[in-house]
């Protein structure tokens, strides 16, 4: 068995995906916070795949503000350029992530999945297209953007993507972010609760509690 068997956690998103954002974030916090280091083994839920369009801008949007509003450390903000440079994929991302993960291993993903999320969401940066996502990688530390580079244009992880959209298809996974965890438990969305009435402009947060996290962290 892998060496960090005991502290990996597995967990399904997509760099697309707000709440995963959210989710990840809190997890790095918590454990930075209790001196933990946690193996974090990211596996693609393309929601593009799943739902056959592309990124939605008219409902990220007011996720994002959501999100930025119960947490502001995020530094979080509206689309700041033009609406024809928005990242209307996410796929070419994660495909990064797998890339350096196995390339550079986990903690090199983590550390590029972060950035990744942070430069889409707080920076505006199109994470759609190959040169940002290099752009990207070479400010991470852990990450070997030539070789990263390498790896993209030859698409040797494009395939490993598609294999785990189709495993996030099966009844174990429920969306994005689920995170399973060493003990055998598995926690979907943790953390928040939120509801989103058909025809009104925004989801609104029911329950925000990022001590979650913490626990999940212990365990």
């Amino acid at each position: 068995m892998p060496a960090d068997t005991a502290r990996r956690v597995v967990v399904y998103s997509d760099i697309g995906c707000p709440w995963a954002s959210l989710a990840l974030h809190n997890l790095r916090r918590a454990a930075r916070a209790q001196n933990v280091e946690l193996a974090v083994e990211h596996r693609a839920f393309p929601l593009e795949l799943f739902n056959s369009r592309p990124t939605p801008k008219r409902i990220l949007d007011p996720e994002i503000a959501v999100v930025a509003e119960v947490e502001p450390e995020l530094g979080w903000r509206p689309w700041q350029r033009p609406e024809s440079e928005y990242a209307v994929t996410t796929l070419l991302a994660m495909e990064a992530v797998q890339a350096a993960q196995h390339l550079d291993g986990l903690a090199a993903g983590d550390q590029l999945d972060a950035a990744l999320r942070h430069a889409f969401y707080a920076e505006s940066r199109c994470v759609s297209v190959h040169p940002e996502v290099i752009d990207v990688a070479t400010a991470c530390p852990l990450v070997d953007a030539e070789r990263l580079d390498h790896a993209l244009r030859r698409g040797t992880h494009r395939a490993e993507l598609f294999g785990q959209w189709e495993e996030a298809k099966g009844p174990s996974v429920q969306g994005s972010p689920h995170f399973f965890l060493p003990d055998g438990s598995d926690v979907h969305n943790p953390g928040i609760t939120f509801t989103w009435a058909k025809g009104t402009p925004a989801p609104v947060v029911t329950d925000y509690d990022p001590t979650v996290f913490e626990r999940i962290t212990k365990r």
